[in-house]
């Protein structure tokens, strides 16, 4: 089984047509297909569905699908290392996060950008669920994460503590409040996140422990849209703390400490723990730790043991 091999197979495993892969490729279709045929061939087993017109995979295509993407993934990690190595550290560096995790990121982010500015920087945006997976796939080199993986192949460290907010508006009722119960809040109108969550779960589960309704009437799509309706006097809403820090500085948002509520989170920076890191990985650990020294308060970086 050849790389060659495999990317032939990918192609066709994604553009779900072999004439779809040759053009893609820039090979003929009969040369595609013989590719497959060899391929499978060599597997002994059939990787695709003949009797469907599109290039449907097997439950072993499915299979080989996977380890095909470590595979070519490896290769170009093995790539872009040479070429860092001989072009003086010069690099990228992929980073997956969530709307809420990639918050942690941008001053760490600024600094790094500051000292090592031929270094490449993506941060793609994923599924707090998918990201240990992106990382021991290789797809990303560093993830960050809101909870524990407890992937013996991973490892994190513990870089920002934060905590779940009460915001209402500065018209609110409640806004001058020193402090309030989760009774107070069975008559709220909430605005919620639309992405299912544990601390979403921990939220309904304390609000049934004090039998008091939690009227979830509007859920939208992202944290931005969230801050931006509540402060618009449309109910209130409980969300990550470092994603109010402005709108609380600017009078925004008002802040209001709920007694029953005290939900804290560990965001992580994970990465492979038998891996070897790049030069721009290692370069990104050591700024966040500096970043964690400077700034001291919330953030801070500890090792798992």
């Amino acid at each position: 089984m050849e790389l060659s091999q495999l990317e032939v197979f990918l192609a066709v495993a994604q553009e779900r047509r072999f004439s779809r892969a040759a053009e893609k490729l820039f090979r003929t279709q009969s040369a595609v297909s013989q590719s497959i045929r060899k391929l499978e061939q060599e597997l002994g087993e059939p990787l695709f569905d003949r009797s469907s017109r599109e290039g449907v995979l097997t439950d072993a295509g499915r299979v080989l699908q996977e380890y095909a993407e470590k595979l070519l993934n490896l290769r170009s990690n093995a790539q872009e290392a040479l070429v860092e190595l001989r072009e003086m550290h010069r690099g990228k560096l992929l980073i997956a996060a969530n709307e809420f995790t990639s918050l942690y990121l941008l001053p760490v982010l600024g600094e790094f950008r500051r000292l090592h500015p031929m270094i490449k920087i993506s941060v793609e945006r994923s599924f707090g669920s998918r990201i240990p997976d992106e990382v021991l796939r290789h797809t990303v080199e560093l993830g960050v994460l809101s909870y524990d993986p407890q992937d013996p192949q991973l490892r994190s460290v513990v870089v920002y503590l934060d905590e779940l907010a009460f915001v209402v508006p500065p018209r609110h009722p409640l806004a001058k409040a020193q402090q309030v119960s989760i009774q107070q809040l069975g008559a709220e109108s909430f605005v919620a996140h639309m992405v299912p969550s544990p601390y979403r779960e921990k939220v309904i589960q304390a609000f049934k422990r004090h039998k008091t309704p939690l009227h979830m009437d509007v859920e939208l799509p992202t944290l931005q849209a969230i801050k931006n309706f509540v402060a618009m006097g449309n109910g209130v809403a409980l969300v990550p703390e470092i994603s109010v820090e402005n709108e609380l500085a600017r009078g925004e948002l008002v802040r209001i400490p709920v007694r029953e509520l005290h939900l804290q989170r560990k965001l992580r920076l994970v990465y492979r723990k038998k891996a070897s890191l790049s030069h721009a990985a290692r370069a990104f650990l050591a700024v966040a730790e500096a970043v964690a020294m400077e700034q001291k308060g919330r953030y801070r970086f500890e090792r798992d043991h």
